[in-house]
């Protein structure tokens, strides 16, 4: 899916040749395995299944339900019909001749009439040909009158009178009619073939019919003369002949313009024609003088013409008429009344036919090459039923920065100006400010997905009978930024501020996990030498002038969050500040530590507080009878705060850290009576608590009390182990000591 137009009115190409590289079967089968990693191939859009002929498509109808399209194509010769809302092929039929044109009689794909190369016509229903007639003559194109149940046929050559024919096959009685006679400047008997029954080569032809079915049902048919004779099918006589400009009518005659496309507008009262040399004339039926002269450019002839009339209107895209020319090069879109051009499509390929999908922005063409071209105008209309998912698509596209095919990438700021006068409100919304009833009964409110459209002003009156203090709120809060913003505007330190006015703590994590980013990308640069060409691609050569050192800030453009204009008011707007107090998001960033100026230490119940001070009582009189007990079977503590050897701690250093042992106490011992009076609760909790909050659970409670250091008893002195000298020696001092360092005690 590219963008093919970088214009105002953007056209995205959906499916044809310059979407993707055309591969061969044999080659994508035998690449199947490389084509997974190439990022072209993988983003393709098959829009329709097999979408597409071996070597060439010649035309394409869309029927009229809008649920069926069938184009036909060579070599060989063949039909084939997709069904929309599958996205499928439905079936393919070969023919016996190539096809010319061919008209969808019903309003799905069951009836089809088909003009072929060889002089036949040939009805199609879902078992195969039903019928096979020839004409006369070889047809140039191919109409159908449904007042008269006729098919029209203007053909190559005259009649013995002279006069060129369209041939009438009137499918009720099943019979050709009279057909029409008009004036083609006779035959060309100084060519090959003159006044033989299909004529010379210069002879002259009708070569294409238009039919006003909307309105009054006037027949059109233009010439190789460059003429358009009008018709009234009802008296089957000529009512009229319009010319070309008298600039024109002065050439020799193999310079003469022929006609080669006719469109009636809805109205029946304007006309555009198609010459061959490239010109488009539009009329007004009541006067011969043209209104609009437009030139396609290329001087090819005109092959199709279309006003394309959206019968509904809808957000965003322009409900005027528009009018659709092709040639065989380009294809052009413009306003009919001015002739201003509006936007246009050049594909790669030579366009054989062009069809619109009805009520949407949908082209699709028959074309030289083997796929078909599909292309896509979100302005013109929005996608059609069977491919809805394409507004999804177009918007993403547009949004995303870094896509090249996105239309933003250009600069261009009007894009999403069709919305700035609309707020999206939610049915819940719309309830809170009482417009609910609205919904159907205005232009107003125009529905769009899960919610609607509403006018800005609208909304704005809305909020203000729904809260009358809204003009207060926003200007404490206007008055609430300007206070904010000259803050921010004093003198800082040396740290480096962000512009920010909320969520703050996130800013500095995203801007520190990007600096960390960039040093980490500096120094991988320097461990690989500083080699200019690699460190270029990573950040620029224009950041690679002066050097740069191990550990210094990478100073880049940044394209995170903090710089995405898409996220501008989360860093801005207070309605969009992250509470981190509150459950959810403590659940989603358990390790993350709130703020110290959020945090709030709870306070103590008046049953938390009657348990800690008689705890207080308990541990205070358990302390003093327990500590001189303790002094004295005490054993000797290894202190584990040193790492040294067996002699280093003999010689007397010990951890100035006091010990922690473990009491176990139990829950059932005797207590005394508690004072519940609240004088004596109140006296209570003045005094200074010893320890912290403690809470027996089970029937057994389980302290740390730090002791202080006092007197140490060595073990053994009663088993005269250190004999009877004064000065305390051991026993065994003159044994050597495997465990001991010798030379630390030499």
């Amino acid at each position: 899916m590219k963008l093919t137009n970088h214009s105002a009115v953007p056209v995205y190409t959906i499916s044809g040749s310059s979407t993707a590289r055309p591969l061969p079967d044999w080659l994508a089968r035998k690449r199947k395995r490389s084509l997974k990693t190439d990022p072209e191939f993988a983003n393709r859009v098959e829009l329709l299944q097999d979408f597409e002929f071996e070597e060439a498509s010649q035309c394409i109808r869309v029927s009229e339900d809008g649920q069926w399209i069938m184009s036909t194509g060579t070599y060989k010769p063949q039909i084939h019909t997709h069904y929309l809302p599958h996205l499928s092929l439905s079936f393919a039929r070969h023919t016996s001749s190539l096809n010319t044109t061919f008209l969808l009689l019903s309003s799905d794909y069951s009836k089809s009439l088909h003009l072929q190369s060889d002089r036949s016509l040939e009805f199609h229903t879902p078992q195969g040909c039903h019928y096979t007639t020839r004409t006369p003559r070889y047809g140039r194109d191919l109409k159908y009158d449904k007042r008269a149940a006729e098919a029209l046929i203007p053909s190559v050559g005259v009649n013995a009178d002279g006069n060129g024919e369209v041939f009438r096959l009137n499918l009720e009685m099943g019979r050709f009619m009279r057909g029409y006679e008009v004036d083609v400047g006779g035959d060309d008997m100084a060519s090959a073939g003159g006044g033989a029954l299909q004529g010379g080569i210069a002879v002259g032809s009708v070569n294409v019919a238009a039919i006003a079915a909307e309105s009054h049902n006037l027949l059109a048919f233009g010439t190789s003369l460059g003429t358009v004779e009008f018709w009234d099918g009802r008296s089957r006589g000529r009512v009229g002949i319009l010319s070309l400009p008298s600039a024109l009518s002065g050439l020799q005659e193999a310079e003469r313009a022929e006609i080669t496309a006719l469109e009636f507008h809805q109205s029946g009262l304007t006309l555009a024609s198609g010459t061959s040399t490239g010109l488009i004339y539009t009329y007004d039926l009541r006067s011969p003088i043209p209104l609009i002269r437009k030139d396609q450019g290329y001087g090819y002839p005109i092959q199709t013409l279309t006003y394309l009339q959206l019968s509904t209107e809808s957000l965003g895209q322009d409900s005027s008429s528009k009018l659709l020319s092709a040639d065989k090069r380009i294809i052009k879109i413009w306003e009919p009344s001015t002739g201003t051009p509006w936007t246009s499509v050049e594909p790669a390929v030579d366009l054989n036919s062009v069809a619109w999908c009805k009520d949407s922005g949908m082209l699709l063409t028959a074309n030289e090459g083997r796929a078909q071209h599909a292309f896509f105008i979100p302005q013109l209309g929005p996608a059609p039923k069977w491919c809805s998912f394409l507004d999804n698509l177009v918007e993403e596209m547009a949004e995303n920065p870094d896509d090249p095919s996105s239309f933003n990438q250009l600069g261009d700021s009007s894009a999403g100006a069709v919305y700035d006068n609309y707020k999206f409100l939610t049915t819940a919304q719309l309830r809170a400010l009482n417009l609910e009833h609205l919904i159907g009964t205005t232009s107003l409110l125009r529905p769009y997905m899960h919610g609607y459209f509403v006018a800005q002003r609208l909304y704005e009156e809305a909020r203000l009978i729904a809260d009358p203090y809204q003009f207060e709120y926003e200007r404490a809060k206007s008055v609430k930024a300007k206070i904010d913003k000259e803050r921010e505007s004093r003198i800082r330190g040396s740290k480096k501020e962000l512009s920010v006015r909320v969520n703050r703590r996130l800013a500095e994590r995203m801007l520190e996990r990007e600096e960390k980013n960039e040093r980490r990308k500096a120094k991988r640069v320097l461990e690989k030498g500083g080699d200019d060409a690699f460190f270029g691609e990573l950040h620029g050569d224009a950041e690679i002038e002066n050097g740069i050192e191990e550990g210094a800030e990478v100073q880049t453009e940044g394209k995170g969050l903090l710089t995405d204009p898409r996220f501008a008011k989360l860093f801005q707007d207070e309605e969009f500040a992250v509470d981190e107090t509150s459950r959810a998001f403590q659940e989603l960033n358990p390790s993350t530590k709130p703020s110290t100026s959020t945090q709030r230490e709870r306070g103590l119940t008046a049953v938390e507080e009657e348990a800690l001070a008689s705890e207080a009582q308990d541990l205070g009189s358990d302390l003093t009878s327990d500590s001189e007990s303790e002094e004295q079977t005490q054993p000797l503590e290894k202190d584990s705060d040193r790492i040294s050897s067996a002699s280093y701690k003999r010689s007397g250093h010990r951890s100035q850290r006091p010990q922690q042992h473990m009491r176990v106490s139990s829950s059932k011992a005797p207590q005394r009576p508690r004072d519940r009076s609240f004088g004596s609760r109140s006296a209570e909790s003045r005094k200074p608590k010893m320890g912290g909050k403690r809470n027996v659970v089970g029937e057994r409670e389980v302290t740390f009390a730090p002791e202080r250091k006092g007197k140490k008893h060595i073990a053994g002195m009663e088993d005269g182990k250190y004999g009877n000298n004064d000065k305390g020696e051991r026993w065994d001092k003159g044994r050597r000591s495997a465990s001991g360092n010798v030379f630390r005690n030499m």
